[in-house]
């Protein structure tokens, strides 16, 4: 763990020293860019779908059963469409799976893998890092990636972690583990090696964003004042927003979503209308595995 000497400072009242050692544990290097995508296409489009299931309300120690069940549409309903779609266009996704949803539902990883997908570490019960002990997260990732292992068949190549919750610690277990890619951190579009204390891991990080996250248009909590705010056609707006812009830059457009949120009736066409655009455009799309892969194979390095 990072330690400081801070003590109770305020923020503003910390030495050079504090603050440069915190704002560099985990940083970004310079960003990795290839000069052309495969088949000359334009761009890379990287499909995600966190399938946390019922894992959200099991990592709070939660026993709400109308949760539970929201978790369980999911894995009953939200996945059928989305693997329905992905088969119909032909296109790969990286599926990031908490450990405990694995188990409960092991036919789903292994039938990803079988048709071309990637299954990928998403925590244990979908903690949250930060609140762990370094050996306890350490524990639950190499726990996690042999349960996703003996289900699929592979050893998963990539994480995300859950709420994309990242510790101090977590980027030296990944490198550890000698995972090829983090999908967790927002410090550009494109692809970039992740450094620790300055220094190069062999990681490779794979940007996420939240504005291209379904959770924050539609979370719902009936015991708080979270409910949806955005209209599912805003949502695609600004998602086919993102991708053209991805397109002129011939860069990576990554999307993250939720089988039990973009799984619904009324979201589903999103996933449809993103897919057939970015096609239309030209794309080429792979898993955040096939992504990184090429990137590390025939990027330049431009500086950050």
């Amino acid at each position: 763990m990072v330690v400081t000497d801070s003590g109770s400072q305020n923020p503003w009242e910390w030495p050079e020293t504090v603050w440069r050692k915190l704002a560099r544990r985990v940083s970004a290097g310079p960003a990795l860019v290839p000069r052309v995508w495969p088949g000359d296409a334009p761009f890379a489009v990287a499909l995600s779908f966190d399938s946390d299931h019922e894992t959200n309300e099991l990592r709070n120690g939660g026993k709400s059963i109308s949760k539970l069940s929201i978790g369980e549409y999911g894995a009953r309903r939200g996945i059928v469409r989305i693997t329905e779609i992905l088969e119909k266009a032909n296109v790969p996704a990286s599926f990031f799976v908490p450990a405990v949803s694995a188990l409960l539902h092991p036919e789903q990883q292994a039938l990803a893998v079988l048709n071309g997908h990637e299954v990928a570490l998403h925590g244990w019960i979908h903690e949250l890092n930060t609140k762990l002990p370094p050996d306890a997260e350490r524990d639950l990732m190499m726990r996690s990636a042999d349960v996703l292992e003996k289900i699929t068949g592979s050893r998963p190549r990539g994480v995300r972690t859950a709420s994309w919750d990242f510790s101090d610690d977590t980027l030296r277990i990944a490198a550890e583990m000698g995972l090829l890619y983090d999908s967790s951190l927002m410090a550009d579009d494109d692809c970039y090696e992740l450094l620790l204390d300055g220094k190069p891991t062999g990681v490779v990080e794979l940007p996420v964003q939240w504005v291209r996250d379904d959770a924050v248009y539609f979370g719902m909590d009936r015991f708080t004042g979270l409910r949806p705010y955005t209209p599912p056609r805003n949502v695609a707006d600004i998602f086919l927003a993102e991708l053209e812009l991805a397109c002129q830059e011939h860069g990576i457009f990554q999307l993250t979503m939720h089988p039990h949120i973009i799984g619904v009736r009324s979201r589903i066409w999103i996933l449809k209308e993103v897919i057939d655009r970015a096609k239309e455009l030209g794309a080429w799309f792979g898993t955040h595995a096939q992504i990184v892969e090429y990137v590390k194979e025939n990027a330049s390095r431009s500086a950050d």
